[in-house]
């Protein structure tokens, strides 16, 4: 019944994924999307990876020889990156298991040709979604609960990061496999703050405020921090507060009905905040995405900006040495928050087709790209976290983290967050951020209070959320 509703959401669905801006500062495919096809050169292809021979079938099925389709959405260097494991998945796997991976444009392009698809034969066996594509993906009927993979084969699922893990998993159910993840961090420039004779790192927002005079006056800094207006920041400084974005759980025991973040008191605690250090000079408008304010960074302007942890080497490599870079966790919104950082990026979603044969060597395939060793590689490539824990072991882990001593500190941020920072889950998320993004950007150019965007966002987000539950329910 779920998956005959759920085709009439076609023509809204379409309309919401063209509204999309995604995790970590991109326009369509995260602020890792907006960065992703600018990370440096992709290492050499001798990098070992090796894959795993995979005794235990998830079905009795016989996978020899068989031949599935992954959908992804990585474009340059990381879908160079996408394409040598799966080129070593073909030619190492013991079951002569053939995976043709399939670029799709960015997320966006990806879940609306799924959608066109519908059920049956979607085109696709596994398929890359954003994180923001999860509750969508949970409702629409179309998968197979990765839980049900692992389950059927006795994987153990500690393996998985489980501050990442909890952001999919809906309860106690995992449901997609992470791939590619990541967080917010503060980028800060060092020789700004050695100028100014400053030492301790800012945790919040009146921590930045209260250094900021000196970052422009002593630093030299033409601003003291460039913040992209970016819905991803929003909810971030909302599961900072440890307050919910929706109700019923977050959206995590059952599909919201309505947002939690205007009458906690959340977003105007935010809004408060960041309207506070813009109107005395210090964030000045940045506009929509993370793009500019990283521009601003990487040239010297902006002594901090926040940005997504696959945005560093792209950052380095523009940076070029002109001055040290270094990173420091998510600031809080309030002195006495204390909760972590949720994580962005995208999934592997296994689609229901109905082929137990393909269902078990697809499950093969996300097993090879989770192992240690690949998620090495695939970290060292592209910025993402390491999704699996041994990863860290691994050497060529170790190397770049040698070469790249920044990236400990989303390491060790994921670490000190909890599964209760995981993070709101929402159908209607990309058109929810882009009305987030609207109103931020209405109230900083004067058009509106505090109060007065709050109210905007929570009656646009609730009415696309009602719209979006009267197809569905």
């Amino acid at each position: 019944m779920k998956k005959r509703i759920v085709s009439l959401l076609l023509a809204a669905t379409m309309i919401l994924g063209a509204l999309t801006g995604c995790s970590g500062g991109e326009s369509v495919t995260q602020t890792t999307g907006a960065q992703e096809t600018k990370t440096q050169q992709a290492a050499q292809n001798d990098t070992q990876v090796t894959a795993e021979s995979n005794e235990t079938a998830t079905t009795t099925a016989k996978v020899e020889g068989e031949t599935i389709t992954f959908w992804h959405s990585m474009g340059g260097v990381n879908g160079e990156a996408i394409q040598y494991l799966v080129d070593k998945f073909n030619n190492e796997n013991t079951e002569g298991i053939t995976v043709n991976a399939e670029y799709q444009g960015s997320y966006d392009e990806a879940i609306n040709k799924l959608k066109s698809a519908q059920i049956g034969n979607m085109g696709a066996d596994l398929v890359q979604i954003y994180d923001i594509g999860t509750r969508f993906m949970i409702d629409s009927g179309w998968v197979v609960p990765m839980q049900d993979l692992i389950d059927a084969d006795g994987y153990d699922v500690t393996q998985i990061e489980p501050n990442i893990a909890a952001y999919y998993t809906v309860e106690d159910k995992l449901y997609s496999m992470p791939f590619n993840s990541s967080t917010p961090i503060l980028y800060y420039n060092k020789d700004i703050f050695d100028k100014a004779g400053i030492t301790e790192i800012p945790a919040s927002f009146s921590e930045i405020g209260a250094i900021s005079d000196k970052l422009v006056a002593e630093g030299g800094a033409s601003e003291a921090i460039a913040i992209g207006i970016y819905g991803w920041f929003f909810e971030q400084f909302v599961c900072k507060q440890q307050l919910n974005y929706v109700n019923n759980g977050n959206g995590r025991s059952e599909g919201a009905t309505a947002v939690e973040f205007d009458s906690n008191g959340a977003a105007y605690n935010i809004l408060k905040a960041w309207k506070e250090l813009a109107d005395k000079g210090y964030a000045p408008n940045m506009g929509r995405g993370d793009e500019d304010a990283i521009t601003d960074f990487s040239a010297g302007k902006a002594a901090m900006t926040l940005g997504s942890t696959a945005s560093l080497k792209q950052i380095l490599t523009d940076v070029n040495g002109a001055f040290e870079v270094q990173t420091a966790y998510f600031p809080k919104v309030n002195d006495t928050d204390e909760g972590g950082v949720s994580i962005g990026g995208g999934s592997l979603w296994a689609l229901e087709n109905q082929d137990e044969v393909k269902k078990a060597a697809t499950w093969k395939f996300i097993k090879f790209l989770v192992s240690p060793e690949s998620q090495a590689y695939w970290n060292a490539q592209t910025g993402y976290f390491p999704i699996t824990t041994k990863a860290q072991e691994e050497q060529v882990f170790k190397d770049n983290i040698a070469k790249y001593p920044q990236f400990m500190t989303a390491i060790d941020q994921l670490h000190d967050s909890s599964p209760s920072s995981a993070g709101a889950l929402l159908s209607v998320f990309p058109e929810a951020r882009q009305i987030v993004e609207t109103e931020i950007e209405n109230m900083l150019n004067g058009q509106q209070s505090e109060e007065e965007a709050v109210s905007k966002m929570a009656e646009n987000i609730n009415s696309a959320i009602e719209e979006y539950n009267l197809l569905n329910n």
